[in-house]
């Protein structure tokens, strides 16, 4: 019994390294998870959740208070923004999201100071545990930077994303609205022209969320990465995130009868769509980082070294051979006409 089992482990053993060589794909994968365990890539998931948890709320605040300030409350615009993000998160979450934004866009003008240094402490801090989380998953050392200098560019950062965001909620927001009113104006509304918008639409919110993705996975890391290189994994990454906004769905759908939902549930579904997200967002970039064109740093196999024995045939003693040979016979000799006196 214990010898079938080796053997079914032996040939499991050998099956695996061959579908590795056969499947170039599966090889990748398998090289990302295994880049994505070694660098913490669970215990980085588990730190963004907690800060983007903890964060989201005073960051959206300040966000659309300023967008309140800056538009001058012009419901429209909010309005388009506000569906971009709808689109973003699952559908149990949409109530959270736009109490959030209902709020802060009816006080926009008295956060305050405490308000926007809590939301720059809580952003920040979100900033620098996914920049180090991205860095990990690069393979790249983190390097000791002084605590000025490091705040100041996660601030830099933070603002960066928070404009690629709108940008993209934007996009999608002029996809599906702007899109819409024009077909209304032309009276082409209930045409076929409509699926062909449903479609542009869908791929536009493709490319909004690739362009974050790629702004992400190539900009956030503390070292330069070649925006080139991380294509792949941004468009891997726009696709993947809109399957797993329907797993969230699902999920809040199957909880959503539970008595404790009411209470607990929303909080729970950001927290599960906060972990997901950052997984899946760190795994797709140690699979990127794992890409051939990015091993740099693998050495290459030492230079095949071949062996020749050096071989001398020399005939006859040598000098030094002969001088030994000599004083042991001279000392034979003596030793014998010794003995002979003796007697």
């Amino acid at each position: 019994m214990a010898t079938k089992e080796a053997e079914h482990e032996t040939k499991k053993d050998k099956l695996l390294p061959r579908l590795r060589r056969r499947y170039p794909a599966l090889d990748h994968v398998l090289r990302a998870n295994d880049a994505f365990n070694e660098r913490y890539g669970d215990h980085y998931a588990a730190a963004i959740t907690y800060f983007s948890v903890l964060s989201v709320i005073p960051i959206l605040m300040v966000a659309f208070g300023i967008i309140g300030v800056v538009i001058g409350r012009n419901q429209l615009v909010i309005n388009q923004i506000s569906e971009g993000i709808d689109r973003s998160v699952p559908p149990g979450l949409n109530d959270i999201v736009n109490n959030i934004i209902d709020t802060a866009t009816q006080s926009a003008g008295g956060l305050g100071i405490v308000g926007l240094a809590i939301a720059l402490y809580a952003g920040i801090g979100w900033m620098s545990n996914l920049r180090d989380a991205l860095t990990a998953q690069w393979g790249q050392e983190k390097q000791q930077i002084p605590i000025v200098t490091k705040t100041l560019k996660d601030l830099a950062a933070l603002v960066g994303l928070g404009t690629a965001l709108l940008v993209s909620f934007a996009l999608m927001a002029v996809g599906g609205g702007v899109g819409s009113a024009l077909l209304e104006l032309a009276g082409l509304e209930g045409q076929p022209w409509t699926t062909l918008l449903r479609v542009a639409t869908i791929l536009l919110s493709l490319l909004a969320n690739m362009l974050v993705f790629l702004w992400v996975i190539s900009r956030l890391p503390r070292e330069k990465v070649a925006t080139r290189s991380a294509i792949k994994g941004a468009a891997i990454a726009s696709i993947g995130f809109v399957l797993l906004q329907q797993v969230a769905t699902y999920y809040l759908a199957g909880v959503s009868d539970n008595p404790a939902f009411a209470v607990f549930g929303p909080v729970l579904g950001l927290l599960v769509f906060a972990n997901l997200v950052s997984r899946f967002l760190l795994f797709v970039t140690a699979w990127t980082a794992t890409a051939k064109e990015n091993q740099s740093g693998v050495i290459a196999p030492p230079v095949p070294v071949t062996i020749r024995p050096n071989i001398h045939v020399r005939r006859g003693p040598s000098p030094a051979s002969t001088a030994g040979l000599l004083g042991l016979g001279g000392l034979l000799g003596a030793g014998l006409t010794w003995r002979r006196r003796q007697r």
